[in-house]
């Protein structure tokens, strides 16, 4: 995995994509820092991460677009699957270099609350929460970006695809306020989720008779739920869609709330798409 790491890094830096990360990124922060603190009196340096959320859209896709795409489109991506690495330290290689890299921009950026500690009363507890947050909700965005660099071989796609996919994460709210609330509705979804459960263990074990019967039996069981209690799945579209709010759980960063539940959440996040792209590789692999 070491040897995958400083390879990044060092393509990182020998290419265009570090630099160019770099460079938005502090001339996105640095504007919201002129705007925020230098011309709004604000000593509150979080709040310029939070106004750069939505550059995050573009920057991410930056920094992931070519981590898989370009390896299968220069036809490397064989050699790199035959090494003597395994596929779980490939892809945690490269996404470690990639978050490092986002680490690094973070870093650069606090340089302005020591600015702002000379001139102003600067809450340091709750810029280290706000850093913290804001690295491991970035680490989410960052494992989506990979697992869509894993499905394709251009990195236009992947860049596009990885836009689509955290601009669909950063309206979950307003989609979540929008759906209906009926039960019909609910059981609905609920049926959804079961089909696409099935079709994911039908994806992974190639066996179609264990996806009907968790199919069925899961049928069942809301069935059977439905019948005791008619209200218990009232509202399971918004709890379901809130789960996957990754901009919700910053809030309490924001405000210098440190709950472990958040970063766990992050973490549990992040470790789904790394799975998600490792179950990809080693299928593609096989093929």
């Amino acid at each position: 995995m070491a040897a995958i790491f400083k390879k990044e890094i060092r393509t990182y830096f020998t290419t265009m994509t570090g630099y160019v990360f770099l460079g938005f990124f502090l001339l996105i922060t640095g504007f919201y820092f002129s705007i925020s603190c230098v011309f709004g009196g604000s000593s509150n340096f979080v709040n310029v991460l939070s106004a750069t959320l939505i550059a995050l859209l573009v920057l991410i896709p930056v920094l992931t677009m070519r981590l898989f795409s370009e390896e299968a489109r220069q036809k490397t991506d064989q050699l790199l699957f035959t090494s003597p690495v395994s596929i779980p330290q490939i892809v945690l290689g490269k996404f470690f270099a990639s978050a490092l890299l986002f680490f690094i921009g973070i870093m650069i950026t606090s340089v302005y609350a020591v600015i702002l500690s000379r001139f102003g009363e600067v809450s340091f507890a709750q810029t280290l929460t706000g850093i913290i947050g804001y690295f491991l909700m970035g680490c989410c965005f960052i494992s989506v970006g990979l697992f869509v660099s894993v499905l394709t071989n251009n990195q236009i796609i992947a860049a596009v695809g990885t836009f689509a996919a955290m601009f669909f994460i950063f309206m979950i709210d307003s989609i979540a306020a929008l759906v209906p609330a009926s039960t019909s509705a609910n059981i609905k979804f609920i049926a959804l989720i079961i089909l696409i459960i099935a079709f994911l263990i039908y994806n992974s074990t190639k066996n179609i008779y264990v996806s009907l019967i968790f199919a069925v039996l899961s049928a069942g069981a809301v069935a059977i739920i439905y019948f005791i209690n008619s209200l218990a799945f009232d509202g399971i579209i918004t709890k379901v869609l809130g789960w996957f709010s990754v901009l919700s759980r910053f809030d309490n960063f924001n405000m210098g709330i440190f709950d472990v539940s958040d970063i766990i959440y992050y973490l549990t996040f992040s470790a789904a798409f790394l799975y998600l792209s490792i179950n990809s590789i080693e299928k593609r692999r096989w093929r």
